[in-house]
């Protein structure tokens, strides 16, 4: 984890993220469903799960979108800015596997200092999240 921020021109295409293993347990996937407030009772009901198909419940967009925004600004530090996300869900994540985010640097744009980091997830089952995130880093002294 990044305690300082990361400076624009200490950034370059290609340079990649430190991987971020997350154990993914009930506790989080529930808690997660709840601060969010979707109610949806797949996110936090086992039977209801279970009568859609599934084993357990299952982790929502919205706590994979900020665990993506965290394992980014971890990296950048507490001067980045996020700009946008923009992700796309595949396979579920459940209790009992772990998620592995990893990224790399996929663009640089001079124009306000922009940086575009590429995201995937990857779980037992295969990539549960893919996507992009925009953020801006300061200039260096």
């Amino acid at each position: 984890m990044s305690i300082e921020t990361l400076r624009y021109q200490d950034v370059n295409v290609g340079d990649a993220l430190p991987e971020l293993p997350i154990a993914l347990t009930s506790s989080l996937i529930v808690a997660g469903a709840v601060a969010s407030q979707d109610y949806t009772p797949v996110h936090h009901d086992k039977e209801a799960a279970e009568a859609a198909g599934m084993q357990d419940v299952f982790m929502n967009i919205l706590t994979t979108n900020g665990l993506v925004s965290r394992f980014v600004t971890d990296w950048a530090g507490i001067d980045a800015r996020i700009t946008g996300v923009s992700i796309k869900l595949g396979t579920p994540n459940l209790p009992g596997d772990t998620m592995t985010l990893t990224g790399a640097v996929a663009e640089k744009d001079e124009t306000g200092n922009a940086v575009t980091v590429e995201v995937t997830g990857k779980n037992a089952w295969g990539n549960h999240v893919t996507g992009t995130v925009k953020l801006t880093l300061p200039a260096g002294d």
